[in-house]
């Protein structure tokens, strides 16, 4: 059984390597799918009994160990040295520094490694991450998962 939560949070970025408009500090409003398998859970008494995990459950893992981090932030590449140094100069700002690129094919590879072990199997029900779909935009997304 496949099952799947979606969030939404607010972040900033740049491409510094795009040609066109991405290159310049802007934000998005994103949209995070996160698609679990597992089997349905048939235990009499259990507040999960008939499901795969409760979808509450999936939405506070997530805030925890990912949203609640980029939200409201800026994500910027290590590389882009100028721009590390000027986030950094702003009292209290909230920055992440990536290893990569902050492009939506970077950024859903980036949280599905962050989440991957997030969901494991925590009801004894075969439970795992199997995709991450990171929305750009309501037309752009990118897709991170099982090869």
């Amino acid at each position: 059984m496949l099952i799947t939560r979606r969030l939404e949070f607010d972040a900033g970025h740049r491409i510094p390597d795009h040609k066109s408009q991405c290159r310049h500090l802007h934000g998005h409003r994103y949209a995070l799918e996160i698609t679990l398998s597992g089997d349905i859970i048939v235990q009499a008494g259990d507040p999960a009994n008939g499901m795969v995990m409760d979808f509450s459950e999936v939405k506070s893992l997530a805030k925890e160990h990912l949203i609640d981090h980029w939200d409201h932030s800026f994500l910027v590449y290590a590389g882009d040295k100028q721009l590390v140094e000027f986030l950094n100069s702003i009292p209290d700002h909230k920055t992440v520094i990536l290893d990569c690129i902050p492009t939506s094919e970077n950024l859903a590879v980036q949280a599905f490694s962050i989440l991957d072990s997030v969901f494991q199997d925590t009801y004894g029900n075969h439970l795992r991450l199997e995709r991450v779909r990171l929305y750009e935009t309501p037309n752009c997304w990118a897709d991170a998962g099982r090869q």
